[in-house]
Formats: structure tokens, C-alpha cells, sequence
């Protein structure tokens, strides 16, 4: 079963340096890119992250900082992997928590505001757990009755992610094969920022998800304690979750002064 697209979809996979969405680096992009008429092309980088990879990090991918020592960096590969991906919807394995926060703010180091409001993002992960709560190796023997060689490669994972949940849909009558609808049952809990630092309360309203002001109303902390955001943009935060912060703000004085 193909997926019933209306714009090309995006499956793709990072290697990083680790899990720390501010501070740690893709070392290896694949791109898997499906067409609404079914054709595909696939891209694969290595990157070279400007920062050390731990040696418990490279027993897990293998990607060792000597091999990527002569690869381009990620702000020089930048341009060509937001033409690729730019108008798409994206796909991933664990995608909405990792994959797509860091590859935004590897985008946005490099100058490049990607947008995502009008982008529908699906999780096979998400989908996989809430039907089975297996692992993507046990995805792939599940679903596709295929063993996964060469796991914790980012293009190995990419086109076992595609052909994962090719297999879901028809797997499952309830799963309808239609992006929006996937991208919505795969979602977790929405947040205004990648990271979830920043929630939606019942009213649709943002309100904090971490800290002293857990669950407080966004606007009326910064109003009330202008210090706190000089705070986060000073701090280790992702630079997606400044920027929400920084529009919230703006917002409100644009409000004011109206």
C-alpha cells in the first residue's frame, strides 16, 4: 500500500552527538523524499558537528569524529537540505520529540527560519506505541517481517521508517492513509515550542511547562517578572523556544499599544 499524498512527505533520520537539543549536533542526515506520484529521492550527509563526539555516543552510530573531520559542516549543507524539505510534510522515528526540534535549531544556527505551522509532521514512533510499544527493529520484524541490519544508520532507519508505516496503514483499518489525519493521531501532547517547555492551556492559551512558573500564564509572567525572560534568552534553552518566547512578548506589547 502507498500513502495517499497531496505534497511531497519528508521521512529522515539524524546521527548526533547527543540528546541535548541546545547544545549537541547532527553528524549525519538522510532525507528519504516520497512524491505524491509515488516517485523518490533520497539524500544522505555526513556532517561535521565542530564539537567532539563522546566515544559513548560513537559505539552506538559509529560515526567517529575522524570520520567526519573533512565533511562539510551542517550551516554549509544547510541550504540544500532546506530546499529539499521546504513545502514538505516530514516523517520520523521519535521525530516530534528529537528529530524535528534539533533539526530546526540546526537550521536556525545557520539563518535559516524554517516554518512549521503548515507543516504535518507523523511519528511512526507514536503510532507504533500506542498500537504495539515496540522498538523500531521490532517495528520492522513486526510489521514488515524484515530483520534490520545496520540499525543506528541514519539511511537504514529512514527507509525502514517509510516502510513501516506503509505497513501500519494497512495493518490497521483505523489509521486512515491520509497525512493530516496521521500527523493528528501521532501527535502527543501540543506545545508552543519544539522542546515543550512552553504549553497550551484549556483555553488555547501558552502557559510555562517547567520551572517556578509551571503552568502559569506565559504572558502574565513576563508581564509581571520582565526578568525572566532576559533569563531564559541568557540561558541554555533551544533557540525555537526563545524565539516562541520572543514572539509571545512582542505580541503582548503590540496588543498594548494598539
Amino acid at each position: 500500500m502507498e500513502l495517499k499524498l497531496t505534497r511531497p512527505i519528508c521521512f529522515f533520520d539524524l546521527e548526533t552527538t547527543g540528546t541535548n537539543l541546545a547544545k549537541d549536533r547532527i553528524v549525519e542526515i538522510a532525507i528519504l523524499k516520497v512524491y505524491p506520484n509515488g516517485n523518490k529521492e533520497s539524500k544522505t550527509w555526513l556532517v561535521n558537528p565542530e564539537m567532539d563526539i563522546p566515544a559513548e555516543v560513537v559505539a552506538i552510530h559509529g560515526i567517529s569524529n575522524e570520520k567526519v573531520a573533512g565533511e562539510p559542516t551542517f550551516k554549509e549543507l544547510a541550504p540544500r537540505v532546506h530546499e529539499m524539505i521546504k513545502g514538505c510534510d516530514l516523517g520520523g522515528y521519535n521525530s516530534n520529540r528529537f528529530d524535528i526540534p534539533l533539526l530546526v535549531e540546526e537550521l536556525l544556527r545557520a539563518g535559516i527560519d524554517f516554518e512549521m505551522k503548515s507543516t504535518h509532521s507523523v511519528d511512526v514512533q507514536t503510532i507504533f506505541h500506542k498500537m504495539e510499544q515496540r522498538t523500531l527493529s521490532a517495528a520492522y520484524q513486526f510489521y514488515c517481517g524484515k530483520n534490520l541490519e545496520d540499525a543506528h544508520s541514519a539511511e537504514a532507519d529512514t527507509l525502514a521508517t517509510y516502510e513501516v508505516l506503509k505497513s501500519q496503514i494497512q495493518k490497521y483499518e483505523e489509521l486512515e492513509n491520509d497525512v493530516a489525519s496521521l500527523a493528528q493521531f501521532s501527535a502527543r501532547k501540543k506545545f508552543a515550542d519544539f522542546a515543550g517547555f512552553i504549553a497550551y492551556d484549556k483555553t488555547g492559551a501558552e502557559v510555562f511547562a517547567f520551572g517556578k512558573y509551571k503552568g502559569k500564564n506565559v504572558e502574565k509572567v513576563l508581564e509581571e517578572e520582565p526578568g525572566y525572560f532576559g533569563w531564559i534568552q541568557n540561558a541554555d534553552f533551544p533557540l525555537y523556544t526563545k524565539r516562541v518566547l520572543t514572539s509571545i512578548k512582542l505580541r503582548k506589547l503590540n496588543t498594548k499599544l494598539k
